[in-house]
């Protein structure tokens, strides 16, 4: 049992002390007690207690809520969070109720999702949360039954005195609890002792999902609502001008104005997620979703090039000045200038021994390029967004992942303080950093604003797939040196893209080899690019991780045997500073996933593929075990073994698992973006090549290193290995090597 100092007072922790009816409300986030004109002393304070945030509620007739503050998106934390603050206040899983809370900065902080890090910042957090509202019912109990607390246990919700027989519920002890001072210290439980973390539980959402009720922020309705949509610039380069035939199409029926919206002033200084790809569109309001529609399609707008302009952007407080260059670009043009690119001295981001050296005497040498292109998120619920902007208030409602940092931006914009901003967060209808940048929150809200009516936005496919935000264009030139004895003594990676590098200049096999170099570059554009899931490694393990399997072949050895001689040399001796990954996890799930697949019989009679990467702190290995069929792959099976620490939710990691894997193997065979003078080239399904449910994996088989280890990223890791598993197992099973995503064009020549 581990002992937890507290260290905050009795008014950071309640932020109410009784409820109706009696009871107690149990803060999560230390902090919440204060306000700013209070300015508190912060000193001692732990900084990852304000990293996440929620509260318990107890009523005097036992009902106990816990609040879920950070937006849910399919990964299933509206479940997994409320059960680490419910473990640790021993309560009744089955009699928990859980609720999302709306965007309340005065209450919480870090409410969204992002990085695979809900879980991973909160656990110390949600476990105080549980433990410490445990220890205030054990003394409220102990007082009142006159007897030491040390005697009071409790169980699934329910206070006992085993000497006296004397037991009550929760409930019973609330509103007594929430007199007793804040304890200076808790007893944590041991992870042994666990009865809801580590077992699996249904989502909590799991009936209203399957009976259809109205969770998502396309379901919105609202009485007087009116319907808004909005037209962007066709192509990236080019700006609104002017409005041809605004009269005839506001006489259509059903509409009810038509007018531009600036989402930014010019002066306004981004923050992190204000990414906007068109600064100013066209809106169209109306009766309803098909009125709307008509007029959008009937509407004729000039626009015209803009010129290179420059932004003012604060990146989490690194400020500058970011430059847009004006033009019409092509694929044909991006791919260009990164070739051109790659042969330009880079800059160097890692350097150990004398790399330079190793590959002039070296006996082999190995070069490979690999590359990625743009990727559209393709979110299954199209961006929306409901807004009633009045001059004494605003009410938001929809999809988002990061609503506090767009609640500022829209503050700005609106010229309205935070307090007077109500944003209500539904379920996501598919994210993974697509609506980390929410302008059409801002774009709703002034819509709203300028008809003086609540109004709900709708993006139609085209739109979205049309307008950004995409993942970048990436490239990635590997050298591998070997010696005579077929030792790799010489590693070079020089990454870059357009408009962003992906390098992870201190990732395997940093560390392992004893002359490495990273180096990487970058090429500007106009077009707006994000996160996309697991940023910049969803490429980097598929271009690393095929390479070593290249490199493997070189020196003569088996994949998995090469990659786990690298790690033991980076446990016993490693090279270099901050190696971002420890190399005994690393093995642990090359390992597990060589075991559960069988793989060293197995590697004689089927084409498997291997690939293992470390990000989002967590560490995840597949093998790929697949046939050929009328050209294409048939994915047989997935072996995955993920190292994530302490799993919380078993079937609902299992579940992020196998959605990894399927959404990974559609990006990798099928993933891609194009331009044409500015224009994508694709806007719906019908162009953009998505994954059929005949091409998933037959079986997936997830299996989880089984540690004490404090939970990490769970959302994102398993996505990455997925492209150099089937590129390697493509390999084994045509003789060809894929270099270029997608693969599917390679494996129709």
């Amino acid at each position: 049992m581990e002992n937890a100092k507290t260290t905050y007072n009795r008014r950071s922790f309640l932020k109410a002390s009784a409820l109706s009816g009696g009871g107690m409300l149990i803060s999560i986030g230390w902090l919440s007690g204060f306000t700013p004109a209070e300015s508190p002393d912060l000193t001692g304070l732990p900084l990852d207690w304000n990293e996440l945030n929620g509260f318990v509620k107890i009523t005097a007739d036992n009902v106990i809520k816990i609040m879920s503050p950070n937006p849910e998106g399919g990964q299933n934390v509206k479940t997994s969070m409320p059960m680490v603050v419910a473990e640790e206040l021993d309560a009744d899983w089955k009699k928990v109720v859980v609720e999302q809370a709306d965007l309340d900065t005065k209450h919480f902080t870090r409410q969204f999702i992002g990085g695979s890090q809900a879980i991973h910042q909160g656990w110390q957090t949600l476990r105080m949360a549980g433990a410490t509202a445990k220890q205030m019912l054990r003394e409220a109990a102990a007082n009142q039954w006159q007897v030491p607390v040390a005697e009071i246990s409790t169980e699934l919700g329910v206070l006992y005195h085993k000497k006296s027989g004397k037991s009550a519920k929760y409930g019973e002890m609330a509103t007594a609890a929430a007199q007793i001072p804040v304890p200076k210290d808790v007893k944590l439980k041991d992870v042994k002792d666990f009865r809801i973390v580590g077992h699996s539980q249904k989502n909590v959402e799991g009936p209203k999902i399957i009976t259809g009720k109205p969770l998502f922020g396309i379901d919105t309705k609202k009485e007087g609502m009116l319907i808004a949509m909005i037209t962007h610039p066709p192509a990236f380069g080019l700006k609104f001008k002017s409005i041809q035939n605004e009269a005839v199409v506001r006489k259509m029926k059903g509409i009810k104005d038509i007018f531009p919206v600036k989402i930014f002033q010019d002066d306004y200084e981004r923050q992190f997620f204000d990414t906007t790809t068109f600064l100013e569109v066209v809106a169209i309001v109306g009766n309803s979703t098909w009125e709307v529609m008509q007029a959008k399609k009937a509407l004729k707008i000039e626009w015209e090039p803009f010129a290179d302009y420059s932004e003012k952007k604060n990146m989490m407080g690194r400020k500058l000045t970011a430059k847009v260059p004006a033009g019409l670009e092509s694929t044909t043009d991006h791919t260009a200038k990164m070739a051109e690119r790659m042969g330009k001295p880079a800059t160097v981001r890692r350097k150990d021994g004398d790399p330079e050296t190793a590959f002039k005497n070296a006996a082999k040498v190995l070069e490979r390029t690999f590359t990625g292109p743009f990727l559209a998120h393709n979110c299954m619920e199209p961006m929306n967004f409901f807004a009633h902007v009045t001059d004494e208030k605003a009410e938001l409602a929809g999809p988002i992942q990061k609503p506090e940092n767009t609640e500022q931006a829209l503050s700005a914009r609106l010229g309205m303080p935070l307090e007077k901003i109500d944003i209500k967060m539904t379920r996501l209808g598919g994210g993974f950093g697509r609506r980390s940048y929410a302008h059409w929150l801002i774009e709703a809200a002034l819509i709203s604003q300028k008809v003086k009516a609540p109004v709900k936005l709708l993006y139609t496919r085209e739109d979205d797939m049309t307008s950004g935000i995409y993942r970048s264009a990436y490239s990635a030139t590997y050298r591998a040196a070997l010696d005579a004895n077929n030792n790799l003594i010489g590693f070079h990676v020089k990454a870059g893209g357009v408009p962003e590098s992906p390098l992870y200049a201190n990732r395997f096999p940093a560390g392992a080899v004893d002359h490495y170099l990273a180096e990487d570059w970058s090429v500007e554009t106009n077009l707006t690019v994000g996160s996309f899931r697991a940023p910049r490694s969803n490429f980097m393990a598929a271009a690393e991780q095929s390479f070593l399997d290249e490199v493997a072949e070189a020196a003569g050895k088996d994949p998995i045997t090469f990659r786990l001689e690298l790690l033991k040399r980076a446990k016993e001796n490693l090279v270099g500073k901050n190696n971002e990954y420890e190399p005994e996890r690393y093995a642990g799930v090359l390992e597990l996933v060589r075991e559960k697949s069988g793989y060293e019989q197995a590697k004689h009679t089927k084409h498997l593929g291997v690939s293992a990467y470390f990000c989002h702190d967590s560490y995840a290995a597949h093998v790929f075990d697949l046939e050929m069929k009328e050209g294409m792959p048939v994915v047989k099976k997935v072996y995955c073994a993920i190292d994530c620490g302490i799993v919380i939710n078993p079937d609902a990691a299992k579940n992020m698992a196998e959605g990894a894997i399927v959404d990974g193997i559609g990006t990798a065979l099928f993933g891609n973006m194009t331009f044409t003078k500015g224009v994508p080239d694709k806007s719906n399904f019908d162009g953009y090549r998505m994954i059929r449910m005949n091409e998933a994996p037959k079986e997936i088989d997830v299996h989880f290193v089984q540690n004490t280890i404090d939970p990490s990223g769970m959302g994102e890791p398993a996505y990455p290995p997925v492209f150099g598993a089937l590129a390697n197992a493509l390999y084994k099973a045509t003789g060809k090597r894929f270099y270029n995503q997608p693969f599917t064009p390679a494996l129709l020549e």
